[in-house]
């Protein structure tokens, strides 16, 4: 089976991207994140104005919404950083370079309309976020995965992740204004993952083999972009024993919906190699299964000793 170099999959994808592109600006829907800021909500903190510094009581979202947030918000943050993986993985000429600057015009208004309510509401602490910020983009991202095929395989789960973590961190926040921006900016994040699925699709029919190995190198080896995060691993188990986004939506609500748009385990084209790739991504699932079953057994055994003596 024919093994395409990285220029022909860029070029014989290239007309697929133009047709995504052309069918994300029809489906697209133009919205401004100031129209989603309650600003009237708004004060002064302390420093050049008179204000008040903020206050713990100055919040009423619960801990784990808020954390939730900030994770959320300094993932946005990383943008630069995004552009330049994306944009060098898939260039700026034609309709890939089209893409990559429209997906980062919609990505950058996620962290402004983000920060604007956060910092308006006084929905978390203002100083300890923005340290947050350059500590976090002081470390930047890389690109875990070489090539076209795992890249976009890896925004395809990635862009579904995200769109979950935010609707349901909106809805954990219990503040309907937080909620309706959250599922505003979930909205674009589905029209990237269907601009990915589709394009990985398209690369399914074309290099069947490249693109199975691809998927199960993403799929075993995944992790959000903001694990980098300081206290990264503290701030997702806080999120997960919430239900937010844990093992198990991680595994009914991403994985499997993208797999099976793909057909991956249908598929009837593969060669030795692709067959190899999809029994490595069949056994990876049959364990991560167990394990995503084992933690919600768990949390919810803990949350029903934690009722029990309440």
């Amino acid at each position: 089976m024919r093994k395409f170099s990285e220029t022909e999959l860029l070029l014989e994808l290239e007309p697929v991207v133009a047709g995504e592109l052309d069918r994300h600006h029809k489906m697209a829907k133009e919205w401004f994140p100031h129209e989603y800021v309650p600003w009237s909500e708004g004060r002064n903190y302390d420093g050049l104005f008179e204000g008040d510094a903020w206050d713990e009581s100055d919040t009423k979202i619960p801990e784990e919404a808020r954390i939730s947030l900030i994770v959320n918000l300094l993932t946005e943050d990383n943008l630069p950083s995004y552009h330049h993986e994306i944009a060098t993985t898939l260039g700026r000429d034609a309709a890939w370079g089209t893409w990559v600057h429209r997906w980062t015009a919609e990505e950058g208004r996620h962290g402004t309309a983000i920060r604007d309510y956060l910092t308006v509401t006084r929905a978390v602490d203002p100083v300890a976020l923005e340290r947050a910020r350059m500590v976090h983009m002081g470390e930047g991202f890389t690109n875990s995965y070489e090539g076209v095929l795992a890249s976009v395989a890896y925004v395809s789960f990635q862009e579904l992740a995200t769109r979950i973590s935010h609707r349901n961190t909106g809805k954990a926040s219990l503040d309907p204004n937080c909620e309706r921006l959250l599922a505003r900016i979930a909205a674009d994040e589905n029209l990237h993952m269907l601009f990915y699925r589709n394009l990985l699709n398209a690369a399914f029919q074309l290099a069947p083999d490249q693109t199975m190995r691809a998927v199960t190198d993403v799929v075993t080896t995944f992790q959000m972009p903001g694990t980098g995060i300081e206290g990264f691993t503290r701030k997702a188990m806080t999120i997960a024993n919430a239900g937010i986004y844990d093992l198990r939506l991680h595994m009914d609500d991403v994985l499997q919906p993208v797999l099976r748009q793909w057909d991956v385990f249908n598929l009837k084209d593969l060669g030795p190699e692709g067959e190899k790739a999809r029994e490595e991504l069949s056994e990876f699932l049959d364990r991560l299964e167990t394990t995503a079953s084992r933690f919600v057994e768990r949390r919810e055994a803990r949350r029903a000793r934690q009722a029990a003596n309440a």
